[in-house]
C-alpha cells in the first residue's frame, strides 16, 4: 500500500516530531463511504459511495483489483471565492471535519445516524465577507442528467451520470436562493447541502424519506453538534490512564477511525461485506479488507468494549462468501476465512496483486481464531456460536473451516510440529513461500484459544485434540526457529527474516520463555534501525531499485514500532518504550491524529518526503489505531492497572526486567445482538473510574 507526501519535521525534546508543511488531508466515513478534504483550500477531493476500494471481482481480469468503487467528485469548493488559507481539524475526536479560513468556516462529514452513504457539506461566510452563492463542484464523473424532484415535503435535485450504477440525490439544507442551475453548478443556491448515494436512481424518494427523518428538522449547525452528542453516547468509557492530552485525543480519534473502517452495507444477494473492516482508509491507494489487519482492528475493539462492532467483524468473516477459492493450494482443504483479503462484496481476494498471482498466508486462520477466542471470553457471548452463518452455526463452522484446515495443513518438524511453508504476515511472493515464525505462532495462539471456545461449546472432543496439536506446535516452534539460542523469522536461513520485526508479536503473544532468547531478539533489532528513528520490517534482499520492495522494506514501518516498544516495556526498557510512544503520538497530533503505514527512513519517488514523513497508507486502521489502542490496553497491564480481567498470566521472564501479564482487559458484559447496519451504541465498559 502506499500513499504519496512531501512534508517537513523538527527536533522537539530529542524525539523527530513533525511540523508538516501541509497535513495530510482528513477523512470522513459513516460504514457507508468515504470523503476526503483538502482543507487548505476548504474543499471535498473524494466522495466514495462504498466503503472499500474495489467492488467485485473483475470477471475479465481475474488476478486484478478489481471493479473499482466510483468516485464522485474532483472538487468541491465550500466557498465561492477561491481559499488558500484553510485549516482543518477533527471536531471533538469525531469524524466531523471542520474548515476555518479567513472567509468562514464550514463542515463536511458522513453521519452515523443514517443508513446511507451521504455527506453533509456546509458554509458559513464570515461577516464581512459576501455570501457564497452555493457550492461549486467539479464532477469526476460525466453527468448525464440534472432533474428537480419533489419529496417528503422537500425540493431537491437528482444528477444522473454516464456509464456508472449510482446517482446522486442533492439535498439543500437552507433556503435556496434563485438562479440558474446548470450540470457543472448542481449546488448552486445553497451553502449547505446534503449529498446521498443512490444504487437505485428509482429510490430516491425512499431515500428522501429517510433524509427527513435523520434531519428532524435540524438547521445545519445543530446537525453538527447532534452528531457530536450521538458520538460520544456511542463511544465506550476508557480504562487507560493517558500521560498527556495527545495521547487522549489520539485514543479518541483512533476509536472513530475504526468505527469509519468498518462497512455497514446491509448483506444481501451478491453482496456479503457487512461488518468488513477495511486496512486503511482512503485517500491511502487501497481501502481494503484485510484479514491479518482486521483481526488487529477487531482485536482493538474488544478490548476496548465495543461489542456490537467486534460481533459484526466476526460474522463478517464467517458470512463473506465465495471463499475457500485456493483449495487445492492448502492440501485440498475447504475454508471459510480468506488466505488474503475481501472484495467489497465479499467474496475472497486470494491475491497478490502488484505480482498478479496468488497469496496463501495461513496467520490468516490463525488470528482470526485467536479474536474469536477473546471476543467469547469477554463478552461471555456463547449465542454467537449457534448464529447461523454461510456454511452453518458459527462455532462448527469455525471447527470446520478454519481449525481443521489450519490443522491439515501443518507439518512434522523433529518432536513437533509447524504451519506449512507460506507467505505470511509480510506478504511475501508466493513463489518465494517459506515456513515463518509467525505463521507458526499464530497457529498456536489461535487454537489455543479456540479450544477454550470448543470447551464453551460443549465440544469437548475437538478441544482435547486441539490442545494436543498446540503442544506439539509449540514444541516445533522451539525447535524450528529458535537455533542455537537465537530467534528466526522463518525455518530457511537468509538474511532476510534473520531477525524480522514480525519476532516481536511472537514474543508478546508470551510464546518464547527463555530470557536469553527474548534479550537477543531485542538487541538484534538493531539492525533494522532506519534513519528516520524507528524500525522497518526485515532487511530487504532485492537489489533493482526498479523493483517496489526495495523502497518499501527501507522504510519504517509503525506496526513494528509499537510492537517493539511493547517488548520494551516488558523487559523493564520503560524509558525507551516511552520514548517511541511519545514520537508517534506527537507526530500524529499535528496531522489530525491520524496513524499511517510508515515513516520515510529514505526518501524515493514512492515514498517521497522528508525523512519521519508519513507514508504509505494513511490513515492506518488495524495496523494503525488499532495497534495504538492496544498497545494503551497493554501498558496498563504491565504497569500494573487494576483492570478486570478473566484471561490467565502467561509470561513471566525473571531478571530480564519488567513482568508483563498476557491477559485481556474488560469486565464481562452482557449479551447484545450484533449490529446490522444501524447506528447502536456499544456496551459501555464500567471500570469505576
Amino acid at each position: 500500500m502506499k500513499f504519496l507526501c512531501a512534508r517537513g519535521f523538527f527536533v522537539f525534546a530529542g524525539l523527530l516530531v513533525c511540523q508538516f508543511a501541509a497535513a495530510s488531508n482528513p477523512v470522513t466515513g459513516n460504514g457507508f463511504g468515504f470523503a476526503v478534504v483538502t482543507p487548505e483550500t476548504a474543499s471535498v477531493t473524494s466522495f466514495y459511495p462504498h466503503p472499500y476500494s474495489f467492488v467485485r471481482p473483475d470477471a475479465n481480469n481475474p488476478l486484478s483489483e478489481g471493479v473499482p468503487t466510483v468516485n464522485f467528485i474532483a472538487r468541491l469548493a465550500l466557498s465561492g471565492a477561491p481559499i488558500h488559507d484553510g485549516t482543518g481539524k477533527y471536531e471533538e475526536d469525531s469524524q466531523i471535519i471542520h474548515i476555518r479560513s479567513k472567509a468562514g468556516e464550514g463542515f463536511v462529514f458522513m453521519p452515523f445516524g443514517i443508513e446511507r452513504p451521504m455527506l453533509v457539506a456546509s458554509w458559513e461566510a464570515d461577516s464581512g465577507t459576501p455570501a457564497a452563492e452555493g457550492l461549486t463542484v467539479e464532477w469526476k464523473q460525466p453527468v448525464k442528467s440534472l432533474s428537480s424532484v419533489r419529496g417528503a415535503g422537500i425540493e431537491m435535485r437528482l444528477l444522473k451520470f454516464d456509464g456508472i450504477e449510482e446517482s446522486l440525490l442533492l439535498i439543500p439544507l437552507g433556503r435556496v436562493q434563485a438562479q440558474s442551475v446548470n450540470r457543472r453548478q448542481a449546488l448552486a443556491g445553497c451553502s449547505a447541502w446534503a449529498l446521498i448515494s443512490l444504487e437505485n436512481e428509482n429510490d430516491w424518494e425512499q431515500a428522501a424519506r429517510d433524509f427527513a427523518a435523520w434531519r428532524t428538522g435540524l438547521a445545519s449547525r445543530a446537525l453538527v453538534q447532534r452528531e457530536i452528542a450521538q458520538v460520544e453516547a456511542w463511544r465506550v468509557k476508557h480504562f487507560v490512564h493517558f500521560r498527556t492530552d495527545n495521547e487522549r485525543h489520539l485514543w479518541r480519534e483512533s476509536e472513530i477511525m475504526l468505527r469509519m473502517a468498518q462497512c455497514r452495507e446491509p448483506n444481501r444477494a451478491g453482496r456479503h461485506g457487512n461488518g468488513m473492516i477495511i486496512a486503511a482508509l482512503p485517500d491511502g491507494q487501497w481501502f481494503t479488507p484485510w484479514v491479518r489487519d482486521m483481526a488487529y482492528a477487531t482485536m482493538a475493539l474488544v478490548r476496548m468494549g465495543h461489542r456490537n462492532e467486534a460481533r459484526a467483524a466476526l460474522l463478517a468473516w464467517f458470512n463473506a462468501q465465495p471463499t475457500g477459492r485456493m483449495k487445492e493450494l492448502v492440501a485440498g482443504s475447504d475454508y471459510q476465512i480468506s488466505v488474503v483479503r475481501y472484495f467489497g462484496d465479499g467474496s475472497e481476494e486470494p491475491f497478490f496483486t502488484m505480482e498478479g498471482s496468488t497469496n496463501i498466508e495461513y496467520d490468516d486462520w490463525g488470528l482470526a481464531l485467536w479474536v474469536l477466542g477473546e471476543y467469547t471470553r469477554q463478552f461471555n457471548d456463547s449465542a454467537l456460536l449457534a448464529t447461523p452463518t454461510y456454511r452453518g452455526p458459527l462455532y462448527e463452522s469455525a471447527r470446520d473451516y478454519v481449525a481443521r484446515p489450519l490443522l491439515k495443513n501443518l507439518e512434522p518438524y523433529k518432536q513437533g510440529l509447524i504451519v506449512a511453508a507460506d507467505t505470511s504476515i509480510w506478504e511475501e511472493r508466493q513463489r518465494d513461500k517459506k515456513h515463518f515464525a509467525f505463521s507458526t505462532a499464530a497457529a498456536i495462539m489461535g487454537l489455543k484459544d479456540f479450544a477454550e471456545v470448543a470447551e464453551r461449546a460443549g465440544d469437548t472432543a475437538a478441544q482435547r485434540d486441539i490442545l494436543r496439536q498446540v503442544a506439539l506446535l509449540q514444541e516445533g516452534f522451539d525447535a524450528a526457529f529458535i537455533r542455537n539460542g537465537t530467534l528466526h523469522g522463518t525455518l530457511e536461513e537468509g538474511v532476510k527474516n534473520d531477525i524480522d520485526g514480525a519476532l516481536l508479536p511472537v514474543i508478546n503473544f508470551g510464546l518464547i520463555a527463555d530470557p536469553k532468547v527474548v534479550s537477543s531478539t531485542v538487541e538484534r533489532m538493531e539492525l533494522l534501525k532506519v534513519a528516520s528513528g524507528g524500525y522497518r520490517r526485515v532487511r530487504g534482499t532485492y537489489t533493482d531499485p526498479a523493483i517496489y520492495e526495495f523502497w518499501y522494506e527501507k522504510q519504517e514501518f509503525l506496526f513494528v514500532d509499537l510492537s517493539l516498544a511493547e517488548l520494551y516495556r516488558r523487559v523493564g526498557r520503560t524509558t525507551e518504550a516511552d520514548s517511541m510512544l511519545r514520537r508517534i503520538v506527537e507526530k500524529a497530533a499535528v496531522d489530525h491524529n491520524m496513524i499511517p503505514e510508515m515513516y520515510v527512513a529514505e526518501d524515493c519517488k514512492l515514498f517521497h518526503g522528508a525523512v519521519g514523513d508519513p507514508t504509505g497508507a494513511l490513515p492506518m486502521a488495524g495496523y494503525g489505531a488499532g495497534a495504538y489502542i492496544l498497545h494503551l490496553i497493554e501498558r496498563e497491564k504491565i504497569e500494573g492497572r487494576p483492570i478486570t480481567s478473566t484471561k490467565p498470566a502467561q509470561m513471566s521472564w525473571g531478571n530480564i526486567g519488567s513482568h508483563s501479564r498476557v491477559v485481556s482487559c474488560l469486565p464481562g458484559v452482557s449479551n447484545q445482538t450484533e449490529i446490522a447496519g444501524a447506528d447502536r451504541a456499544s456496551t459501555p465498559v464500567r471500570d469505576g473510574r
